[in-house]
């Protein structure tokens, strides 16, 4: 790691340690239950998606590790889940939020909770069944090595979900307004914008063109890739509601995309012939998707919601629903 990089991520430490994420929503005493139920209570009413995204009872019983903990909150729900959770962060700040956490709720201990660095993860490859880590990444300043950690971690077969931001969004747009073209300096860029003026120095965002680049790089499929839109995009400009309008119609006319795809859907063995268009021996519908990335959502929304697979040593769930040979990774 370059000096710089070094005295980077010293001062992302530094930023986070003073507070942790959310926990300016609560007004009680720090650490009590109440103050908990109130970071709580206003992170899933703010990014209601969490829920649906991270899936948390679907891992009941199985090893789940998630990077960047933060106030814990979401971390709490894997324990509450009966999930083998394992939690670290870059600060001492997060780890003691977990630890108070706990103790508050009477919860299980999780089998591993400690201060680590997402570039350099402290465990055995293909640990865990998955690898989950939303809105941090793309605070270290290596993001594309601690995605790899985070893939390597994850078993052949499991699952990673990350959530990163979106440059090229409604919220981001707004601060370049703000930022840069009301203080008369326009030549500034949304990626400028980012590393200066959202949360901690440094922090990036990326585009679709390069989330597509850097997830096949890694050893991933069914790779999917749902933007959203965030209260910051809604209310960027609110004092503003001339602009704030002009925003709003720009997401309605950017629209939503789904992501139903005729790849995931299976013949049955008696389907008539003309509803099977290629692969005819596995009875698949679709055609292989391997080195695909789906988008949906919005494409001016704040959040990338990244969910992928790992692809197993003796191919993946993609290749036993196309018929594929084994996977080289």
């Amino acid at each position: 790691m370059t000096k710089e990089a070094e005295e980077l991520k010293r001062e992302v430490r530094q930023f986070w340690n003073r507070q942790s994420c959310n926990a300016e929503a609560a007004e009680a005493v720090k650490f009590s239950r109440e103050y908990f139920e109130q970071i709580e209570e206003f992170r899933y009413w703010d990014q209601p998606f969490i829920h649906s995204f991270a899936q948390f009872s679907r891992y009941h019983g199985k090893r789940v590790l998630e990077v960047g903990i933060g106030a814990a909150t979401d971390f709490v729900q894997w324990l509450r889940a009966g999930v083998m959770a394992t939690g670290i962060d870059l600060t001492e700040e997060a780890v003691e939020h977990a630890r108070r956490r706990i103790s508050v709720y009477g919860l299980p201990e999780p089998e591993g909770l400690f201060v680590a660095d997402a570039e350099n993860l402290p465990f055995e490859s293909s640990t865990f069944d998955l690898g989950y880590s939303f809105g941090v990444l793309h605070h270290t300043p290596d993001t594309e090595r601690a995605m790899a950690e985070l893939v390597r971690v994850v078993k052949p077969g499991g699952e990673i979900r990350i959530m990163l931001y979106n440059r090229h969004s409604i919220y981001v747009i707004n601060r370049w307004v703000k930022y840069a073209l009301l203080r008369g300096r326009p030549w500034r860029s949304l990626r400028w914008i980012l590393w200066h003026t959202q949360e901690s120095v440094g922090t990036k965002g990326y585009t679709r063109n390069e989330l597509r680049r850097m997830l096949l790089s890694l050893p991933l499929e069914q790779i999917e890739v749902r933007t959203e839109v965030t209260a910051a995009d809604v209310l960027s400009a609110s004092a503003f509601p001339p602009l704030n309008l002009f925003y709003r119609v720009c997401l309605a006319m950017a629209g939503w995309r789904y992501g139903w795809d005729p790849d995931r859907y299976a013949c049955r063995p008696d389907a008539p012939e003309g509803d099977r268009r290629s692969n005819k021996d596995a009875g698949v519908c679709g055609s292989p998707a391997r080195a695909k990335v789906r988008f949906t959502g919005n494409p001016l929304g704040f959040f990338h919601l990244i969910a992928a697979r790992k692809i197993s040593e003796h191919g993946g769930a993609a290749d036993f629903a196309t018929g594929g040979g084994t996977a080289k990774r």
